[in-house]
Parts: structure tokens; C-alpha cells; sequence
């Protein structure tokens, strides 16, 4: 069955591979990378992006790993709230995009998959072939909202489990994390997230991720009654504790998401710089919070574009 899906779903070539701008000497496939820093249960830290600059950063800055947030998507490209508004092809498109620019694992925020578990077969082999090492799903009700939003409402898990099952059978790389979340916390309380959990574990989730807990005796019940590694969501004013990542390890969850902290960062100083911009007519009250131009063009790695330049030039 895994097989009859795959082809006449998933193209049999590999995903183009980018220019390559940089050399890079580990060749393990980031899918590999992601599922062996997962099983290390260490709490890694993995910063959200929206887009291949905010993820060149995280890599600049040596974190393991690029979450790719539907919520920043929805924010930094629609200009719009986390309320299920983003298409898969949206999605994918960042995420190749963020692909091309980092040699991180990348984990893609897919939503409900953006339908049924047919619709899941589709997403997984599209996100996957764009660049994704990790699929995240949730049991939400479509159009779903941010966790930390009000008026959510969840599926039957039985229908959660058959999407679960499509995901594994729809991917190529069995090191594709299928990574499968819950909102039942806000709406029948933590017991029953946990044996949402434990069914999704059971349908083949690789990881699984209760959203939303409101305490840190809640958070640390999940990696103790769940035999899959877990995931934290960090949600800068939204509903969970941040213990750190020390407690969080301790704890025994494998990776901890601060999905919009750059987002969040960004928003903020756009506000301040372009408010006192409108306020003076200058730049020059606000200037030490700008990157310089040059640190600008070394986040984008210009240098090796210039590198290429010059090795093509007609006649060099």
C-alpha cells in the first residue's frame, strides 16, 4: 500500500539540489539529522521562520534547527492572523525557499494537512519534496486557530489517526519525522490530550506535541506518560510557562519551539525605528537599532554570489 501511494503520489527523482553556494562535509540527509537530534531529548531550541532570512539567521547563529511557522507565514506574508488562512502551496513555497538558504533540518508547520487524510498524502509528499525533515500536523477542526487562541474545536481521533497513517505511508524518506499534535488540552483538559497522544503514537507518530499546557507540573507530565519524544511550544504571552531549556531537558522533551520570537522581534523594532522615522524625518535617533549594510549583505551570504559571479563571467 505504501508503495501504490508513493507512486501515484510522490515524484521517484529527488529534490533538486541547490546551487551550491556553500560546501558543506556533512552529507547526512537532514531528515537523518533531525531524527537523531530528536532522540537525543536534550530540549534543542529551534527558533520559527517565515521566511529564508529570519532561517539564515538561526543558522548564522548556531542553532540545530529552522521551524518553519504557518502562524509567521500568515502573519508575515498575508498580513493576517493564525486562523487556518495559508494554503499548502503557500507553505511549500517558503519552505523551498528556506531550503535553498540553510542546510538545516528544516520542521514545516502543516496545519490539518488542508483537508482529510487524502489531502494529507498530498502535503506530505509536497513538503517533503520542497525540503521539509519534519511534517507537523494537528487535530484541529478546519479552518484551524493559533493553540493559544480562543474557540478552537478538535476532530474525532479517529479521524486524526487515519491522517497519521497517510502521513507515514506517504513519505519517501522513512526518516521523515511525522510530527503529530494536539489542542485537546484547551477544550477536554490535559487527561484526554495525553490518550490522543498515546493513539497517535500508536498510528505511527514519530513525535507528538500536546499544545498549550497551562502549568509547569502540566508540562511535565507529557514527556513522563508519553513513550515518544515530546514537543514544547513556547509561545511568547501565550497560555504555557517557560520553565527553560535546563527544566525542559530535565524534563525529557526533545525539542522546545519558540515558533515567532523572530517574528515577534522584528514586528517590534519595525514599530520603533519607522515610528521615529515618521516622528523625525531621519534615522539618525534610532540608527544603533539597525544592522549595518554590511552586516546586511553577509546575512545573505553576497560573498559567495559574488564568488559565482565572478567564476561565471564570460571570459574570467
Amino acid at each position: 500500500m505504501r508503495e501504490q501511494i508513493r507512486q501515484a503520489w510522490c515524484s521517484t527523482e529527488a529534490r533538486p539540489v541547490p546551487l551550491p553556494i556553500e560546501d558543506h562535509q556533512d552529507c547526512m540527509r537532514t531528515t537523518t539529522k533531525l531524527k537523531q537530534i530528536i532522540d537525543r531529548r536534550a530540549a534543542v531550541t529551534v527558533p520559527g521562520a517565515a521566511n529564508a532570512l529570519f532561517a539564515r539567521v538561526i543558522e548564522d547563529l548556531g542553532f540545530e534547527l529552522v521551524y518553519v511557522t504557518s502562524a509567521g507565514v500568515a502573519n508575515m506574508h498575508l498580513g493576517a492572523p493564525d486562523v487556518g488562512l495559508t494554503m499548502m502551496t503557500e507553505m511549500a513555497s517558503a519552505v523551498a525557499a528556506i531550503a535553498d538558504a540553510i542546510a538545516l533540518p528544516i520542521i514545516v508547520d502543516a496545519d490539518t494537512c488542508f483537508g482529510n487524510a487524502v489531502n494529507m498524502v498530498r502535503t506530505v509528499c509536497v513538503l517533503e519534496r520542497a525540503g521539509a525533515a519534519g511534517i507537523q500536523i494537528e487535530d484541529q477542526v478546519f479552518p484551524k486557530k493559533c493553540g493559544h487562541f480562543a474557540g478552537k474545536d478538535i476532530v474525532p481521533v479517529e479521524d486524526m489517526v487515519q491522517k497519521i497513517r497517510a502521513a507515514v505511508d506517504a513519505r519517501r524518506d522513512s526518516d521523515l519525522q511525522i510530527i503529530a499534535r494536539t489542542d485537546a488540552r484547551a477544550i477536554e483538559g490535559l487527561d484526554r490530550a495525553i490518550e490522543r497522544a498515546h493513539a497517535f503514537i500508536e498510528a505511527g507518530a514519530n513525535v507528538t506535541f500536546v499544545e498549550a499546557p497551562m502549568s509547569v507540573d502540566e508540562l511535565a507530565r507529557i514527556p513522563r506518560e508519553l513513550n515518544a519524544p515530546q514537543v514544547a511550544n513556547i509561545v511568547f504571552g501565550g497560555h504555557t510557562p517557560d520553565p527553560g531549556r535546563d527544566k525542559l531537558a530535565a524534563m525529557g522533551f526533545s525539542i522546545v519551539l519558540y515558533a515567532n520570537a523572530t517574528l515577534q522581534a522584528a514586528l517590534k523594532a519595525a514599530y520603533e525605528v519607522l515610528g521615529a522615522l515618521k516622528t523625525d524625518g531621519s534615522l539618525d535617533r534610532v540608527g544603533d537599532r539597525l544592522a549595518s549594510f554590511e552586516e546586511r549583505q553577509r546575512s545573505v551570504a553576497k560573498d559567495k554570489w559574488d564568488a559565482l559571479e565572478t567564476r561565471y563571467r564570460v571570459g574570467g
